[in-house]
């Protein structure tokens, strides 16, 4: 994502990466931000080449370039520019704190970058490039099994009908909370859902992630998967990390279960209804066990500039890879809750409703 005033100031405000390879549309794709497996000069090439097509159309405002990287070599390709907002913005914007649509609305007025002001910090300019200190995982969602003779297999042309973010310190953390997030039914990255199916690791379904849980589980190795879908080692690595704790709880019980065990699983994004599950207990138990040993998650802020500056916004996320809070709840505070990922029956006009 990429923003440009009328007096040729640019700034980067997010990168982004697919996990999915090239061929699987953006909008069916895990999406990962900031990118995690491109090198230094691979990102600065990328970045260079961003600043150089928003200058060469002369675009004053936001715009979001789509790039084709081959692994194996430098080689580039640019897939699309968009000049606008898209759904890919209002990723960007949500996942950095950087508000593009009220910047893109500054600059089309003739207002200069480093005259806007950074409404999160109050204090820095709409010029920063936000940093990241955390990572965020957006996970499509499907509603293929409401209709009777459609192909559940995803490609180049966008089936889902909503999407969820989740953020977290690690990618495991991130990953899991976004799958449970997705679905309701679904505790997380679980290698009991589908069988395996190399069929549907090459020819991508909207069920993949779970078809690659059940390999990892069955001690498929990261190259084959690698052959098979062309993700990533990276990712298939933080993958197999979930699987292979998740084997190592399903020996211990919920006596044997230590701090430190427990604390491990859930900085990998592990709930309690999963970790009741690997040790034979249940939800309400590991969660008493959990407060006993005193291991809560920690309240941290997104502020766009990794804490160099005090934040005023009251954008938060939970984690438990954490050594404190970024602030305190002094008093009684509401919570709003959503009604959760958008899907056939529940969408843009019912996004509060109750369910």
């Amino acid at each position: 994502e990429v923003v440009r005033d009328a007096y040729d100031n640019c700034i980067t405000v997010c990168n982004m990466e697919n996990v999915d390879p090239l061929g699987i549309h953006t909008g069916e794709s895990i999406v990962v931000a900031p990118s995690q497996t491109l090198s230094n000069r691979e990102y600065n090439m990328l970045r260079t080449t961003a600043l150089k097509v928003i200058r060469h159309f002369g675009v004053v405002g936001e715009c979001n370039i789509q790039y084709a990287l081959n692994p194996y070599s430098e080689e580039y390709y640019i897939i699309e520019v968009n000049a606008r907002l898209s759904r890919s913005s209002a990723l960007a914007s949500k996942a950095t704190g950087y508000p593009l649509a009220y910047v893109a609305a500054k600059l089309a007025l003739g207002i200069p970058l480093p005259q806007i002001n950074n409404s999160v910090t109050g204090i820095t300019t709409a010029c920063f490039e936000p940093s990241l200190d955390y990572c965020v995982v957006k996970i499509p969602r499907w509603d293929l099994h409401k209709f009777s003779r459609v192909s559940t297999k995803i490609g180049s042309s966008m089936k889902s009908v909503g999407e969820v973010m989740a953020i977290g310190r690690k990618f495991e953390e991130a990953f899991q909370k976004a799958l449970r997030m997705v679905d309701e039914n679904v505790s997380g990255f679980d290698p009991y859902l589908k069988p395996v199916k190399d069929e549907e690791l090459e020819e991508p379904t909207d069920k993949r992630t779970f078809v690659l849980a059940a390999a990892l589980k069955k001690g498929y190795t990261i190259d084959k998967l690698y052959e098979l879908t062309k993700i990533d080692r990276w990712f298939l690595y933080k993958m197999r990390n979930i699987i292979d704790y998740l084997t190592h709880l399903e020996t211990l019980d919920a006596h044997s279960l230590t701090p430190n065990a427990l604390k491990a699983a859930k900085q990998l994004g592990f709930s309690d209804k999963q970790i009741a599950s690997a040790v034979k207990s249940n939800e309400l138990a590991i969660r008493m066990q959990r407060e006993d040993f005193a291991i809560t998650p920690f309240v941290k802020q997104i502020d766009t500039v990794a804490a160099e500056w005090p934040a005023t916004t009251n954008y938060l996320y939970l984690t438990y890879n954490a050594v404190s809070h970024d602030l305190t709840f002094a008093d009684e505070h509401i919570m709003v809750l959503g009604s959760g990922v958008y899907r056939i029956g529940s969408s843009v006009e019912f996004d509060w409703c109750a369910q």
